[in-house]
Order: C-alpha cells, then structure tokens, then sequence
C-alpha cells in the first residue's frame, strides 16, 4: 500500500504520537520510514540557549548547536522505528522553513505518505497563524495523515 513514509519529527508531543503511529503503518505495510528533522535558526534562540536539547557549548556557534540537537532528535526517532520493528528506516537533517522542507522532502524521495503530528492550535489561532501540519496538507502531493 506504502513503500515509504515521511515522518516529520521534532521530539515534541504531537510528533510522537506521529512517529507511533507510522511506525505501525510501516511495519503493516512493509514499508520503508524517512524520518527528517528539520530546524530553523531564530534570533530569539540566542538568548535562551536553554531550549535546545543536548549539550551546549555557550561559547559555540549557534548554527551548528541547532544542527547537533536537530540530529539528536532525529536519531532518536530512528532508534525508535528500529526498536519497533521497522527494517528500512533512515534519518535525516534539514534547515528551512519546516512545511516548505517537509513537502520538498516527500517529493524528493518519492513517499506515498506523510506522517506528522497536529500542533492542537484553536480554531482562531490556526485561522490566523497556521500551522505546520495545515500547511504540509495544502502544498503536499501525497496524502498526509496528521495524528
């Protein structure tokens, strides 16, 4: 039914619950998963250092410890996947615009699938700010299965 699954996964809680969720759908299926993290530099990241998972050096170059958390991360969920019994699973880093990188990705490998996690904003506050999961499901070629 699905030969690969695009999972987008950011550790946060929503992503999770994607990454369960596909990892089911791959083993089912016999499919191979794409995990891709994707990170984006924000000024205001500078000043709270504190939000990145991992270690960090204060004295480091703040692209490069967006990269090494991104690839925690993103190891992580592959760990995960082959913990869960799916056989063909890779990982992999972008920086960008996350909805943009996502379906740009998806197309790239060719996946039947996207997987990815609902940010649970309020029906207002999607209205006017969007969100990922919103965006990925209007620009995306494939189907897309927002958990």
């Amino acid at each position: 039914m699905f030969e690969r699954i695009l999972v987008p996964y950011d550790g946060s809680s929503g992503a999770e619950r994607a990454l369960i969720k596909a990892t089911e759908l791959a083993r089912l299926c016999g499919s191979s998963m794409i995990i891709l993290t994707v990170y984006r530099h924000h000024s205001m990241l500078e000043a709270s250092l504190s939000m990145v998972r991992g270690s960090i050096d204060p004295g480091g170059n703040l692209d490069e410890t967006m990269r090494q958390a991104a690839r925690d991360v993103a190891d992580f969920a592959k760990s995960h996947a082959r913990d869960a019994g799916v056989e063909k699973v890779s990982a992999f880093i972008k920086a960008g615009q996350p909805a943009r990188t996502i379906v740009a990705m998806a197309k790239d490998k060719e996946c039947d699938l996207i997987v990815l996690g609902s940010r649970g904003l309020g029906s207002t506050e999607g209205y006017l700010l969007g969100s990922v999961s919103h965006k990925v499901t209007g620009l995306a070629d494939c189907p897309v299965l927002v958990v």
